[in-house]
């Protein structure tokens, strides 16, 4: 797990809490930021997985070409 994953599901986390207490409180403004929070965070946390994936795929080409 790289540091954009990390940061991304913690993204996700607070936009979910922040719909949570929005939801309890009926805060329309609340809501809309946790909403952007949580798609950031996707977001974010899906980079981070396509980074690994790249870096894995860089490290088994280096192998095969050290072979």
């Amino acid at each position: 797990m790289n540091r954009d994953q990390i940061e991304g599901k913690a993204s996700t986390l607070k936009g979910k809490v922040k719909q949570a207490v929005a939801h309890a409180t009926d805060d329309p403004i609340l809501h809309d930021e946790g909403v952007d929070d949580e798609v950031a965070g996707k977001t974010q946390d899906a980079i981070g997985r396509g980074k690994e994936k790249v870096g894995g795929a860089i490290e088994k080409i280096g192998k095969a070409i050290k072979k």
